[in-house]
């Protein structure tokens, strides 16, 4: 009887830290249709979209929503949270000085607030945020996020980029809803800066924030990331897009974003009807 106890404690355990980390996708409206966004593009991909007000899901290819892929650059929004957190970064005006190496692309050349970090996806930035936060603190707030594999590996300024950590689109749909009703363990101040910073489009029709990412999987396809969400009558529906891609001539920034908002377009945004 104790063993019994011990063990339904166990999977009622595991059951939450799930539940809490990633949306259902029992209950999910497969839509086929979203796939002809991905198949003009020559690309594979996924995308899924949860409507807040009445926990509904759609989704587009469920195996690849659940496969667990790198985060590359959406990873900088756990970085700035953190970073955040522990006052390495004192809020979104902190500037970390360029260290004179020229890379690409030309706008990390040079002196930037964390907000312009952001908006450019700055690897230098965040790089140097990662190693001030330091190891052992940040597999500590990996642990307590349950954010996906939690493995940092080696390094902790490349852990995001090269493959050590992993997580899926369905897990990054709930880590967005999370961020965005203060239900992350972090200060609602801290949350509030990152949710600024993740904003890029506004006006009276809606709200669209997101945060993108691009790196390569083991297998050398490339991958990019869209994860956000967008705001009509106060209304969230968060959403993450995964695009995959074999030939390395086609242009994942651009495609990414053009698959996004051509789905969310079907779907009915961008009007302020939603």
């Amino acid at each position: 009887m104790k063993k019994n106890i011990v063990l339904f404690g166990k999977l009622s355990i595991v059951f939450l830290l799930l539940s809490f980390t990633s949306c259902s996708v029992n209950r999910a409206k497969v839509d086929n249709s979203l796939g002809k966004y991905f198949e003009e593009n020559k690309v594979e991909g996924c995308f899924t979209l949860l409507n807040n007000s009445d926990g509904k899901v759609t989704v587009y290819n469920m195996a690849l929503d659940t496969a667990r892929f790198s985060p590359a650059s959406t990873f900088k929004i756990v970085n700035a949270l953190i970073g955040l957190e522990i006052g390495k970064i004192a809020d979104e005006k902190m500037v970390i000085k360029w260290d004179g190496v020229t890379r690409e692309p030309s706008s990390w050349n040079s002196d930037l607030t964390m907000e312009e970090a952001f908006k450019v996806s700055s690897e230098p930035y965040f790089k140097e945020v990662a190693r001030q936060i330091g190891k052992a603190t940040m597999q500590q707030w990996l642990d307590s996020l349950h954010y996906g594999n939690m493995t940092i590996g080696e390094q902790v300024d490349s852990f995001w980029v090269d493959q050590s950590l992993q997580i899926s689109p369905d897990e990054q749909l709930g880590l967005m809803k999370r961020l965005y009703f203060d239900q992350l363990p972090f200060q609602k101040r801290t949350q509030q800066i990152v949710r600024d910073v993740m904003k890029q489009e506004e006006n009276t029709l809606y709200s669209l924030s997101y945060k993108t990412g691009w790196n390569s999987d083991q297998q050398g396809n490339h991958i990019g990331w869209v994860i956000g969400w967008i705001e009509e009558n106060r209304h969230p529906y968060f959403f993450v897009t995964l695009v995959k891609a074999k030939d390395k001539n086609i242009d994942i920034n651009k495609v990414r974003l053009e698959i996004t908002k051509g789905i969310l377009k079907q779907l009915g945004f961008f009007e302020g009807k939603m």
